[in-house]
């Protein structure tokens, strides 16, 4: 394990600090970067000032294989913009670029633009170690306030194996993200699961220990919160483009909207779901998109919850389901909380 701070965040050092004790972390592995502590880095700031010394520290402290986890702190920076359409824009969240560092410090030259594979997508049977899964797995400790990240913490050493898997599909049955719901649900205990498939959405809903929906890109959904009580252990994942783009709290009168509303009503930059909502309301983990990954290059919930019902831990859990990294996707809470 390796915990990432920035000198110039109180907030980093406080979180990855407390992270370090609660788990046992040695000194040792914490490592300080120097760089403006905004969510958004330029690609040349990144790979001088955050890929850079991160990559020193780990050789100079022999760290290289023996670290698998990486986890990067509120105050270290989130997403580097890119140029370029679809699937070849150059933008990234911090996090997935640097899953590929393990790869980059063995020689690999990988591509700036688009997303590369994960060889760990669709390993369910595989376990995650080096060389023969070449990277590293990075999540991210991350709230709107200090109170919110120490729950991410402590609710990650209080996970257990009980409690509801919520799925809630969009009403057009025919999506491909729709078949991934359906196939998630068959795949998790079947007297654990709350499946809906009409124009509904599911709240209010008591014990919830995994969630998957459509968020905002179900045009029914349009409260921020569901209301759920979400047990020590639960996460959340949906097919939501922006999610992730920010970790500064929205006013509280702030709505979700539609790409179709005046952008004067956007919530940086965008009218959608955001996933430290998750957070908020209190879930111990979730994924979110910095920028546009498309639905294909999504968490696979059909992956991720049934891993995270048969005792993976968070990181493995959800980069089974990530098929491509050097992207845009961000995982949110303990790498190492898992269902007991």
């Amino acid at each position: 394990m390796l915990v990432v701070i920035n000198k110039r965040s109180p907030d980093s050092g406080t979180i990855g600090r407390y992270y370090m004790a609660r788990r046992h972390i040695p000194p040792g592995n914490l490592c300080t970067i120097d760089v403006a502590p905004d969510e958004v880095i330029q690609r040349a700031l990144y790979d001088s000032d955050v890929e850079a010394p991160i990559r020193k520290f780990l050789i100079q402290k022999n760290l290289t294989e023996s670290i698998l986890y990486i986890v990067t702190t509120s105050g270290v920076p989130l997403r580097i913009p890119g140029t370029g359409e679809q699937l070849t824009n150059t933008g990234a969240s911090v996090d997935s670029e640097l899953t590929m560092l393990y790869s980059r410090i063995h020689g690999a030259i990988t591509a700036v633009a688009g997303p590369i594979p994960n060889p760990f997508f669709q390993k369910r049977d595989s376990p995650f170690r080096h060389p023969q899964i070449p990277i590293y797995m990075v999540t991210r400790l991350a709230a709107y306030d200090m109170t919110e990240m120490k729950a991410l913490v402590d609710h990650s050493l209080a996970a257990r194996n009980t409690g509801k898997f919520v799925i809630d599909l969009r009403a057009d049955s025919a999506t491909p993200g729709n078949q991934w719901l359906r196939a998630a649900a068959l795949l998790l205990p079947k007297d654990r699961v709350i499946l809906d498939d009409t124009a509904k959405i599911l709240t209010g809903i008591r014990d919830v220990i995994g969630y998957a929906s459509w968020g905002s890109n179900d045009s029914d959904h349009r409260e921020r919160f569901l209301k759920f009580q979400w047990l020590p252990g639960a996460i959340a994942t949906e097919f939501v483009s922006t999610d992730g783009r920010t970790f500064s709290r929205p006013p509280d009168q702030w709505k979700i909207g539609s790409w179709n509303d005046n952008p004067s009503t956007f919530y940086y930059g965008s009218p959608q779901t955001l996933t430290g909502d998750f957070i908020h309301d209190g879930a111990s983990g979730a994924s979110g998109q910095v920028d546009e990954p498309y639905l294909i290059f999504c968490p696979r919930p059909d992956f991720v919850l049934p891993a995270w019902v048969a005792g993976r831990n968070l990181a493995e859990s959800f980069y089974m389901g990530i098929p491509g990294l050097s992207w845009m996707n961000v995982v949110i809470g303990d790498p190492l909380m898992r269902l007991q």
